[in-house]
């Protein structure tokens, strides 16, 4: 067999975790007549699409079907949508999704009036899921209920990407008896500030990725599992499968969902067209690929609108691509367009000038206010909606061969409608304690929080001992120590071997962490793309991820401070 982790459930059903398309010939040699999916596009940074699964499935003679499920919130309608299709299906029949926690919710659930409970529980155990949650779910009327745990913690860390390890080896490193879990279901942890270099040509995309088991702090529990919601009231949190989880304090930093499909037409052209992206694991390599391949013709980079991750991302692509042409003298043949959704190049004045004459070197064209809407990749076309203040909304079409798109970004579902959200669907805190606004003993920090600041890994590695302070002050029955004042940083690779070290706070206000005579980050400097290219990488996978707060150090609380 392949290494297609197989479940078998029934004579007719087994799941799995995420396939890929080179997957399916064993599968068809394995008997299988159909698949399965319930894993949303877009999920992970490096999932194929559900066309290309189907695509390569039906060309093997395997019927596939999209049920796509958010994870964690399997509905009883799901559930039966998920037993007429399986009824319908030639078997064997394989259900996919992420970890198959999802498939096999859904399967327990579709089972309900058909099996009983001790029933579904003994299949999905030999199956290797424990859905004792689910049955819970099944004999509470569809509710999971909260009152009892699966399992409890001092302190539960929602999320294991740069802001969770980084927070839970901050607090392990202050109070190492401290029970400690992180919730998140990815195998894989990626450098994803070493994707622009991948994309230039710089970085290797194999050297931004770990295993997500090696870099869990020792001490800490990793619960291999997806939030479905969140109960604050009763201290708990409801994972995939309806298991429960009780806390004394909750630090929740999911990261950002990259919302691909708000943008029709780009799922099925990703990866081939001319149409890239440096925000996904495996496409960032193709953008280096169609930047080397490039002569002549017309380049797009987008930028949807904020609040996205490193703002400044879809301009150094362009620059690098631009610094590429230029040095094989190609760029005279090249019409490089700067589609920006917004009214400016970047939002902190002072980087402005360096920005701009970077801009006039490429001969690029920026674009205000052109959003990215739809694309057709093999007619090698895109549209914007362009909003100009105080002009009707048209729509531009937009000839491409190459095309760099940035998707439009918000907090994960589970998020957004959960009551720790504000009104525009992000984790509600104090921008300076980063604690929750009307739970005490909820903090937050990364990409999903609406604190007012640029949604960097840089940001993370601030705010990560700035709550590991808060949280352990509460403990101890004290009042927050530690604020946050909004630094974020965005190294904007203007060229190769040179870079604009932009380093700012809340409102804008510079925040520089070397001299200007060392590095003065309104204008480009090597050493600034030495930080980059061979200091950051270490400093994220052995200080940051390590408790080791290199330049760091938390600030403490001014008693003005709200």
């Amino acid at each position: 067999m392949s290494d297609v982790d197989l479940k078998p459930v029934t004579a007719k059903l087994s799941v799995s975790p995420q396939i890929g398309v080179e997957d399916l010939p064993v599968l068809k040699d394995a008997g299988f007549r159909a698949i399965i999916c319930n894993r949303p596009d877009g999920e992970g940074p490096d999932q194929p699409t559900f066309d290309e699964i189907a695509s390569a499935a039906q060309s093997l003679g395997l019927e596939a079907r999209y049920l796509p499920i958010v994870a964690g919130k399997v509905s009883d309608e799901d559930a039966i949508d998920f037993g007429r299709t399986l009824d319908a299906l030639p078997g064997p029949v394989l259900a996919y999704c992420r970890t198959g926690t999802r498939s096999i919710t859904l399967w327990s659930l579709s089972q309900a009036d058909r099996l009983s409970v001790a029933d579904i529980l003994a299949t999905t155990q030999a199956a290797g899921y424990d859905m004792g949650g689910v049955v819970r779910r099944i004999a509470n009327g569809g509710r999971t209920p909260t009152d009892r745990a699966d399992v409890s913690y001092d302190v539960v860390i929602v999320g294991a990407g740069a802001a969770g390890i980084a927070v839970a080896s901050s607090l392990k490193s202050r109070k190492p008896d401290l029970d400690v879990a992180i919730v998140d279901p990815a195998d894989i942890h990626y450098y994803q500030p070493g994707w622009t270099m991948v994309g230039g040509g710089i970085f290797d995309a194999k050297d931004t990725v770990r295993t997500m088991g090696s870099l869990i702090p020792k001490g800490v529990a990793w619960i291999k599992a997806a939030v479905a919601a969140f109960e604050p009231k009763d201290n708990a949190v409801i994972l995939d499968g309806c298991r429960v989880i009780k806390y004394g304090r909750l630090i929740v930093c999911p990261g950002l969902k990259l919302d691909w499909n708000k943008i029709e037409g780009l799922v099925d052209t990703l990866g081939k067209n001319g149409v890239t992206s440096n925000y996904r694991y495996d496409l960032a390599p193709y953008t280096w690929q169609l930047v080397q391949g490039m002569t002549k013709g017309r380049a797009v980079f987008t930028q949807p609108p904020m609040p996205i991750k490193c703002a400044g991302a879809p301009q150094k692509a362009l620059y690098l691509s631009g610094d590429h042409w230029f040095r094989r003298g190609v760029l005279k043949d090249i019409d490089i367009q700067f589609m920006n959704a917004g009214g400016v190049l970047f939002g902190v004045k002072d980087y402005l000038p360096a920005l701009e004459e970077y801009i006039r070197k490429y001969s690029a064209t920026v674009n205000f206010f052109h959003n990215l809407v739809a694309i057709d990749g093999p007619s090698r076309k895109a549209w914007f909606a362009v909003s100009k203040p105080d002009t009707a909304v048209e729509k531009v079409e937009v000839e491409f061969d190459m095309i760099h798109v940035v998707p439009p970004q918000t907090a994960p579902d589970f998020i957004r409608v959960s009551p720790l959200a504000d009104a525009a669907g992000w984790i509600d805190v104090d921008q300076a304690t980063l604690r929750h606004k009307t739970y005490d003993n909820i903090w937050s920090l990364g990409d999903a929080m609406n604190a007012p600041n640029a949604k960097t890994a840089a940001a993370a590695r601030i705010q990560a001992p700035i709550v590991a302070e808060n949280v352990v002050a509460d403990i101890a029955g004290k009042a927050p120590v530690a604020q946050y004042n909004g630094y974020g940083s965005c190294p904007l690779t203007v060229e190769r071997g040179k870079i604009v070290l932009a380093e700012f706070g809340y409102g804008g206000t510079m925040l520089p962490s070397f001299p200007k005579a060392v590095i003065d980050g309104t204008k480009p400097s090597r050493l600034a793309w030495l930080l980059k290219e061979k200091i950051l990488p270490p400093v994220y996978w052995q200080g940051m991820l390590k408790g080791r707060e290199w330049m760091a150090k938390p600030t403490p609380l001014r008693t003005s401070a709200k």
